[in-house]
Parts: structure tokens; sequence; C-alpha cells
């Protein structure tokens, strides 16, 4: 499940994901609002919080990031992970630097930091 996050700047846009992501949760939660806010700005900072609760990803959740992270490749001014999950950490690390914005892991103890750095 994603659940999109309230209390952010208006520049920023956030979501916490718990449980297991589906597709379906791109489909009606993240692509929605990631389109929503591109009519509203050029460019996107993303709050994506993978915690404690998140158990993994549905095979049409990868594809639907992969998919809406391409179709806006340059709209990603900066983007923040929060996890303790290795392979999502690792892979955010080196398919970052292919990235024209700017993107940054943290721990879930680090959210604060997160937001903070989001902000900057």
């Amino acid at each position: 499940m994603i659940e999109r996050i309230q209390d952010l700047p208006e520049n920023i846009l956030g979501f916490m994901a718990k449980g297991e992501v589906t597709g379906d949760d791109y489909e009606s939660v993240m692509i929605p609002a990631v389109e929503e806010m591109l009519t509203r700005q050029k460019k996107l900072r993303l709050l994506y919080c993978l915690g404690e609760d998140f158990s993994g990803f549905e095979m049409k959740a990868m594809w639907d990031d992969a998919r809406i992270g391409m179709r806006h490749f340059t709209a990603w001014e900066r983007v923040a992970v929060v996890t303790e999950v290795e392979w999502i950490r690792t892979a955010m690390k080196v398919f970052g630097f292919v990235m024209p914005g700017q993107v940054c892991v943290f721990s879930n103890n680090e959210l604060a930091k997160a937001r903070q750095w989001l902000s900057e």
C-alpha cells in the first residue's frame, strides 16, 4: 500500500509505503499525484519512505515505478528515499548517478533529515 504524506511543503510530493506495494497503488495513488503536480510546476521533489512496515514490491509496481521515472526523467529535481532495505539502497545509489536530478538515500531514523534536504 502507498499512502500520500500530507504535511509537506507545497513543492514536495511524499509517499509512505506499507506492506506490499502493488501496481494498483501506483496507478491509483502515486501516478495521479505526480501527474497533477506536474501541471503546477516543472520540477518535482519526491520523498519516498519505505519504512519498517514495507515488505516488498509486486512486479507490476516495479514496472510502474520505472515507467513513471522514465516518462518524466528530467522532472526529478531531488529524490529522497528513506529505507533500510539494502537492495533498494544500493539500486538508488547506482541508478541515482544517471538521473539528472539529485538522489539521496536515508535510513529510517533520518526521515527528518530527508525532509530537510528536500526543502533546501
